[in-house]
């Protein structure tokens, strides 16, 4: 999983994931993002229904449960029908 190792002494890689898996930051209240790539130290992250990207320690970063995915998805597809994304 995703920051498990966060508290270990001998610090692996955490391995990257595809672009577009939903994530959750543990340092923003679970704010569920879609990933989009590696920048420096930092993975990228952009919310679900489009808008602006924000970079996250991958430490606090793990896989977005279920239900955070389902919300997520709706809230686009709501987006979408308001004419607020493509």
């Amino acid at each position: 999983m995703y920051g498990e190792n966060a508290s270990s002494k001998t610090e692996r890689p955490l391995p990257v994931p595809d672009p577009g898996t939903l994530l959750a930051d543990t340092s923003r209240d679970d704010r569920v993002g879609e990933f989009q790539g590696v920048a420096g130290p930092y993975w990228s992250l952009r919310p679900v229904g489009g808008g602006r990207e924000w970079e996250v320690e991958p430490r606090y970063v793990r896989p977005a449960l279920l239900m955070e995915q389902l919300r997520a998805r709706t809230a686009r597809l709501n987006a979408r029908s308001r004419g607020e994304v493509l």
